[in-house]
């Protein structure tokens, strides 16, 4: 599959009339870039009341996920937006309504190569050549915004000019193990994506799709191969943590 030029999203926030948007494939298995919606159609998301969010959230954050949270809070960087933790080295994803309260916690897929950056242009090419080592996770402080492939399925951008997104997990090759990977104990297998966060059907359905599939939000992404204050501009607080619990 190759990638097409298509509309920048500042440009498509300008036009007052409908466009037929032409979009490019993005870097994750099976999806295609499209146009970015901040009301994906209700009908694809189904009603899920907060105790129920609240109830999926079993797992602790992690020691790094907990400190960034408290201080995206504190700072107000979240702009009262329901936001998001992804933390690489436990492969996990933390999902917190506006006001901070924990919505749900899982384990993701994430991208085969480790890394921070995203390689320019890597969402201009053809899908299956990117190299493997190109086929990173970027860290960051994201705006999030909800989407929809080409197939019409609803995602939650990260990154959209590298393509990067929250979505489900989908069919893919069995030598993949997609599913036994997601349900191990270790992080270490968790990494078979071309760089978007994979969560469980489920989880998206209940957790996922009703916050940020809904409305603009942020995402923290924790970098793996450098300090993590530094990447949010946090700086050396006395009670931060050294490195992420339970890997």
């Amino acid at each position: 599959m190759h990638f097409k030029q298509y509309l920048p999203l500042n440009t498509l926030a300008a036009l007052a009339a409908p466009l037929a948007i032409v979009i490019a494939a993005a870097a994750c298995p099976a999806l295609a870039r499209a146009h970015a919606s901040d009301t994906p159609d209700a009908s694809s998301v189904p009603g899920t009341s907060t105790v129920e969010l609240a109830a999926s959230a079993a797992a602790p954050l992690t020691a790094d996920a907990r400190y960034v949270h408290q201080w995206a809070l504190d700072s107000g960087d979240t702009r009262h937006q329901p936001f998001a933790v992804v933390d690489k080295r436990a492969a996990r994803l933390f999902v917190f309504a506006a006001d901070g309260r924990l919505l749900g916690a899982t384990p993701v897929l994430l991208g085969q190569a480790p890394g921070d950056h995203s390689v320019p242009g890597v969402a201009d090419g053809d899908l299956n050549r990117i190299p493997l080592a190109d086929r990173t996770t970027p860290a960051g402080r994201f705006d999030s915004q909800p989407g929809r492939n080409l197939s019409g399925e609803a995602i939650v951008w990260i990154d959209y000019e590298a393509a990067v997104a929250i979505h489900r997990m989908r069919p893919a090759a069995a030598a993949e193990r997609r599913p036994q990977r997601l349900a191990t104990d270790s992080p270490v297998d968790n990494r078979i994506s071309l760089g978007c966060v994979v969560v469980d059907e489920d989880f998206y359905l209940k957790v996922v799709a009703p916050t940020l599939g809904r409305q603009r939000g942020v995402v923290y992404v924790l970098p793996e191969t450098r300090d993590w204050r530094a990447q949010f501009g946090i700086g050396n607080l006395a009670n931060g943590s050294a490195g992420a619990e339970a890997l």
